[in-house]
Formats: structure tokens, sequence, C-alpha cells
């Protein structure tokens, strides 16, 4: 794949091109944005260029394939890329973009680097450059076919109406939607999730993503926790009977079948791929070995927990252990506090889903490393901003 010659230029740059990466991501989007506001207001999530989150995701991602490639020329770090290319085209980034983000990217190296990016060190990184995008925008259009379903590939978004809206918790609102169009309800896969796009006050036209929380006949279930600008207008301004548009579910993480043991270890709204993958469970009378884990504050924020209950009760060899930091009423000792694996038994052959804030997947996985379950078996998902990649 890397040419031999940009592999041995990569190496002994790489250090440098990486210690500058939190200087040159906030040049390229800067650059970027002044020459494309529309990427801001209509495709980019806000809160995360404002929180810094997006830029130290590209950061982790250009490291990791570079690193990657530097490690194994001859192969693609095709987990990494379809991770990526999956929330890419969620939010609809097509290969022009790509196009773009090269132009501003490469003008920021230049400028944070000057004399350093020599035409030989700049050829190489181009070469980088254009690998992955070249692998990412293969995949995707493959992605887009597959969710287009013999549609159009080049328009994914449909309006669905809002059938129901359910309060889980004071912050934790579930909506059931089915197609406004009259068509079929695009299939999924227990753990994927879907898009939202929404128009704000100010008119931006801003997308988010959002777990299906379990199955249900001819509709979609997602779930949202108030915590950012769109999350909060859909709790203030969608309800039963509106309108609103969706891409079709993507994710690359969902549960494999199969007939192993399984593991889903979540805190906080992280439960909500866990929940529709117990539900999908739960529906299929499976006789696996299911261990459920999940960590909360205390009762009265734990989304689901009624779900919990039930899907593992319906299950014919499935166990719950739920940990809380801050407990209302009687609970266990050993039950409170953080959400800890070391205290379960984690059946041998175990496939491990994790979902939750990004310090308790690095302690959840850590875990299951001491007890034994290859890091191959260990699937994640994260909200907003992957900065774990490669990891």
């Amino acid at each position: 794949m890397l040419s031999a010659k940009s592999a041995e230029v990569v190496e002994a740059t790489l250090p440098i091109v990486g210690g500058a990466i939190g200087d040159i991501t906030p040049r390229f989007y800067d650059r970027l944005f002044a020459a494309h506001p529309e990427l801001l207001r209509d495709l980019f999530n806000r809160g995360n260029q404002a929180n810094g989150t997006q830029r130290e995701a590209l950061a982790g991602s250009i490291a990791a394939f570079a690193s990657a490639l530097i490690a194994d020329p001859d192969q693609r770090p095709d987990a990494m890329l379809a991770r990526i290319a999956h929330k890419h085209v969620s939010v609809g980034i097509d290969n022009e973009q790509y196009k773009v983000v090269h132009e501003h990217l490469f003008a920021a190296i230049v400028e944070v680097l000057g004399e350093a990016v020599t035409p030989e060190v700049a050829a190489a990184w181009d070469e980088v450059y254009w690998l992955m995008a070249n692998a990412l925008m293969a995949i995707e259009q493959r992605l887009r076919a597959e969710a287009a379903a013999g549609g159009d590939p080049a328009d994914l978004w449909r309006p669905y109406t809002v059938v129901a809206r359910h309060q889980e918790t004071e912050t934790v609102t579930t909506y059931l939607v089915r197609p406004a169009d009259g068509r079929a309800v695009p299939a999924s896969r227990p753990g994927q999730y879907v898009s939202v796009r929404t128009e704000l006050a100010d008119g931006a036209h801003q997308i988010r993503q959002y777990s299906l929380s379990g199955g249900a006949d001819d509709a979609l279930r997602f779930s949202v926790k108030r915590d950012g600008e769109v999350s909060g207008h859909l709790h203030d301004h969608l309800h039963a009977g509106d309108t609103v548009e969706l891409a079709p579910p993507l994710g690359d993480i969902f549960l494999a079948e199969g007939d192993g043991p399984v593991l889903l270890a979540s805190a906080g709204i992280g439960n909500t791929p866990m929940t529709a993958m117990l539900d999908h469970l739960a529906a299929t009378g499976s006789t696996r070995q299911v261990v459920s884990v999940h960590g909360d504050r205390d009762q009265l924020s734990h989304a689901f927990r009624a779900d919990l209950e039930q899907l593992t009760a319906k299950l014919a060899n499935a166990t719950a252990h739920v940990f809380y930091e801050q407990p209302l009423g009687e609970w266990p000792a050993e039950r409170t506090g953080l959400a800890d694996l070391s205290t379960v038994e984690i059946p041998a052959g175990t496939t491990a889903y994790l979902c939750g804030p990004l310090p308790f997947l690095r302690a959840v996985r850590g875990q299951l490393l001491a007890a034994g379950v290859p890091a191959a078996d260990i699937h994640y998902e994260v909200f907003g901003p992957d900065l774990w990649l490669g990891a």
C-alpha cells in the first residue's frame, strides 16, 4: 500500500507531524470554515468544534492511520476505517469534501512546520492522505448503496413521523418514528444508530447520531439524552405528530450472531445500544449466556432500568449487575460506586460490547483484558468524536 520511499519519510517525520498536530488542526479548521462556513453551520457538530473534541479526533485518526501504515505497509487498518466511514456516511460527507479537506489541511501543515515540509515530505504525507481518503471513499460508497436499499445513494435523508414519545427519565426521551412517505422501515442491526437532522432557531441544520434503543413493529426507536443544543431542541420541540429527517441506521459495532457468551457493559446513556442488543436476544429466544453490567449515578437517572429487568428475565441464561455511584435508599455495598467488572464472573469465550464515557471504556477494557478476554473480542461504541482510535 504505502510505497517504501514514502514509508521511510513518514516514519522519520511522524514524531514531528504528530507532535505538531495540536497546532495544525486548529489552523486547518479555521481555514476550512473561513472558506466554507456552510460546513460548520450544516455539517460539523458545532458543540464538538467549540470544545475541541472534533479536532482531537481528526488528529487521532491521522496519527493512527500513519502509524498503522508504518507498522505494516501492506495491511490496511480496516477496523479504524470502517468506524470513520460509518460516521462520515451518517452525516452526509461526500467525495468532493476530501479535496477541500486536503487543500486546507496541507496548507495548515506548511503554515505550522514551514521549511521542514520539503517536497519529499509533502509527497510522502500526500500519499498517506490519499491512501486513507480513497479507502474511505470506497467504503462509504458501498455503505451508501447498502443503506439506500435500491434507492438513490446520494439522497439518504427521509422524513419520518413521530408516532410516540416516552420520557424515560428527567433527561432521556425515547422517540418512535415511522417513514412519512409510507415506505418500509430500513433494516437495522442491534447496536447501530440513526442520524437525525434538524433545523435550529438560527437556521442551521445540525446532525446528531442517536442509538436505536430496541425493536419496534414498522418503526424505528431511538433515545435522546438532553446534553447539547440539538438534543435540547428535540426535547423541547419534537412531539408526537411532528416530522423529522433521518438517515438510515449505520454503525460498525453491532451484536454478532452466534451462540457464545455475550457481555454488555455500559455507563449512563451508553446503555441505549445495549438495550437494543438485549431486546434482540430476548425477541429471538436466545439461549446464549448473557451478562449485563451497567453503571449510573442513581436509580432515577438510570434509563431503561425496567427494560433491563424485564428483558433479563425473559432470557434463559442471563444475569444483570447494576452499580450506582450515589444510590437512593438501601443498596448492596458491593454494587455501590463505579461499575467494576473485576467483581463479575466473565464466562470463557465471551464477546464483549462496551458503550459509555471514555474513562469508563478504558477502565472496563482493562478489567476485561486482565480477566483474559482477548482484545479482538472487545468491541466499543463511543458517543461523539472517537478520541480512542487505535486503542
